[in-house]
């Protein structure tokens, strides 16, 4: 099989990725992968509209990897978008700005292909480790404005997407700084009734591993290890107890804004949300009663670029 060269962009609720990558088959080589905070979805949940300052900023990173995508030449692209693009009021005013800066129209994919498209970028490369996590997985996806639950082996068997993230539920609910055992308390209820639906559309009782991935998991095992700045190839892999979980949890809705700042691994675009995405977390593996979470820095983007590969337009 030839080496294909696909260019994934992954637009969500908090932040737009790129990945430009060389798959050969089954295996894929990054050439470029690159993130930037946009916070696209900011006042979503309260306007039901993209802000004008949330679309520049975006447009602006797009810019950004057009050039990239010149440079690298892919022979594909595909754009995604996610949680905060599927019903906003100006979403042609989104698409159309896309267009102009990229020559490709977005996909506002559904949460279902969301959920598959996370199950197969996060687990390719953690089935072929020396030491795998057992069948069948539970994939949960923390991302801005909705979480993913999905059920597989191989494939995905169950899934459902909920309106549960770290930037919707910060904007919610943890509003101060720190936020109040009140303002915790509410966010927790959310998220408990979004776990309920979960629960009621995936058989989780059938998994036999946890795996998390998406900014918040990664960010908070990169804490839990005690990293002094964020490294992908100590994280990706690792395996986060739900006590260390936990710790994590209570220590960052414990601290302000600043104490987070100050914390080596912790990204700037995510000081912010990441107390509310760590206690989703947190609360699905104590309702799931996981004692582990196996964390993968691989998720959504190279489930779409994998994607390419495999189902060629």
């Amino acid at each position: 099989m030839m080496t294909l060269r696909v260019a994934a962009i992954d637009c969500g609720t908090n932040s737009i990725r790129l990945l430009i990558a060389d798959i050969d088959d089954g295996k894929l080589t990054d050439v470029v992968r690159t993130m930037i905070i946009v916070r696209l979805g900011e006042g979503v949940d309260q306007s039901g509209q993209f802000s004008q300052a949330a679309l520049q900023r975006t447009f602006a990173a797009v810019e950004t990897y057009a050039d990239l995508i010149t440079k690298h030449e892919p022979t594909q692209i595909r754009f995604v978008a996610t949680s905060a693009s599927r019903d906003v009021s100006n979403r042609a005013e989104f698409v159309a700005g896309i267009v102009s800066r990229l020559g490709i129209e977005p996909d506002v994919i559904s949460g279902d292909e969301e959920a598959e498209l996370s199950f197969l970028g996060a687990t390719a490369d953690l089935v072929n480790d020396a030491n795998p996590p057992e069948a069948p997985f539970l994939v949960v996806d923390i991302g801005g404005g909705s979480t993913e639950f999905v059920l597989g082996t191989t494939r995905p068997t169950a899934a459902i997407s909920t309106n549960v993230g770290c930037v919707r539920m910060t904007e919610r609910h943890l509003v101060s700084d720190p936020p109040t055992a009140t303002q915790i308390s509410a966010a927790t209820a959310d998220i408990e009734a979004a776990i309920d639906l979960a629960w009621e559309a995936v058989p989780v009782a059938q998994a036999h591993s946890l795996i998390g991935l998406a900014g918040s998991v990664t960010t908070v095992a990169a804490l839990a290890l005690g990293l002094s700045k964020y490294d992908p190839s100590a994280i990706h892999g690792s395996r986060i107890s739900a006590s260390e979980v936990h710790r994590v949890t209570q220590d960052l809705l414990a601290m302000t804004r600043a104490d987070r700042a100050k914390l080596g691994p912790m990204h700037e675009g995510r000081i912010d949300v990441i107390a509310s995405g760590a206690l989703v977390l947190d609360r699905i593996m104590a309702r799931a009663e996981m004692a582990e979470v196996v964390v993968s820095e691989r998720d959504i983007l190279d489930g779409i670029a994998r994607a390419l590969v495999s189902n060629p337009s």
